[in-house]
This record gives structure tokens, C-alpha cells and sequence, in this order.
């Protein structure tokens, strides 16, 4: 019989826990491109979240956060394309949880293109289609619908932060954008 109150904070880390967490081993993220598809499926705009940095630098972002303890991957995606895009963003989750590349983030610059200062983490990468309407999390100005075309421009690439320019790039390739 277990006697213990329950936790009601599950899956959850203590601020002090987290810092020492990421400090010893890879934090597991879901990344997620949320996109807008045509008719025939194909992608014709991709959202990206419009944030201020610790600096105060304007940079853009994904709809990004750790996987819990005991969480699948696909509650992952789910809970931060809510928390991200509002909960009438409808996302249409993957059949299988496959992630079309997984990115590693080092603290510092690497071989991989992907930097994140606070920890070594392994984000798994997933392009999702979103129906529904979108209103952004409350840290981000605002959620802004590109073309791929647009997406890829230089000047929005030199946005992203972190390498996350590369992923658009990977993921805009894996679903057949410009070939």
C-alpha cells in the first residue's frame, strides 16, 4: 500500500533540480515546425514564434519544451503545441512518433550547428500541420505565418537562434519544399 502524498507537480523538476540536471546529462526536447498544408498536403506556410532574448535581441523560435518523466512523446507534442499555439490551434499529431531529424544542442559551438547556453540537449524535430487558430504563448510578440520561401530568405534565417534556421531548412527538404 503506498502511503506517500502524491506529487502534484509530477514529472517536474525543482528550479535547483533542473540546473543540476543540465549540468550532468542531455535534457530529452520535442521541437515541433508547426505549418499550414494546402489541399494536397503540401506545405504553403510555416509558423514561426516572434521572441525577445535575454538580451532584449528580437529572435525567432519553435514550438519547443522537455519531455516529462512517464511522458510519451506524442503528449509531449501536444501539450507544448498548446502551450505554444494556444489551445485552438488543432494540431494534427503524427501517426507515428517518428521525428523527420533528431538535433543535439551543446552549450557552446559544435560540429552539430545547434546551440543552446543553459544544457546539452536532444530535441526530437517534428513538422506539424495545424488547422485551428493560433494565438502565441505569452513570452513570444506574436506567431507569424511565412511561405516557405520566405521562411528560407536570408534575412529571416540570420532570426533564428540557436541553429534553428537549419532545422526549417531540414524540415522544409524532408517534406519535399523546393525539390
Amino acid at each position: 500500500m503506498n502511503v506517500r502524498t502524491p506529487d502534484p507537480n509530477p514529472g517536474w523538476l525543482s528550479d535547483d533540480d533542473l540546473f543540476e540536471a543540465r549540468g550532468r546529462l542531455p535534457m530529452v526536447y520535442v521541437e515541433a515546425v508547426p505549418v499550414r498544408l494546402d489541399p494536397l498536403g503540401f506545405v504553403n506556410e510555416v509558423g514561426t514564434l516572434l521572441q525577445a532574448d535575454a538580451d532584449g535581441t528580437m529572435v525567432r523560435s519553435l514550438v519547443s519544451g522537455r519531455v516529462l518523466y512517464r511522458e510519451t512523446i506524442r503528449a509531449a507534442l501536444l501539450r507544448h503545441m498548446e502551450k505554444d499555439l494556444g489551445p485552438l490551434a488543432f494540431p494534427q499529431l503524427p501517426v507515428s512518433p517518428v521525428p523527420f531529424t533528431v538535433a543535439e544542442y551543446f552549450p557552446s559551438p559544435s560540429h552539430t550547428g545547434f546551440t543552446d547556453d543553459r544544457q546539452h540537449a536532444v530535441a526530437l524535430a517534428y513538422i506539424i500541420p495545424v488547422t485551428g487558430e493560433c494565438s502565441p504563448r505569452q513570452d513570444a510578440l506574436e506567431l507569424t505565418w511565412m511561405t516557405p520561401q520566405e521562411v528560407m530568405s536570408s534575412d529571416v534565417q540570420l532570426e533564428f537562434s540557436g541553429g534553428r534556421g537549419a532545422l526549417i531548412r531540414q524540415a522544409l527538404a524532408f517534406a519535399g519544399v523546393g525539390n
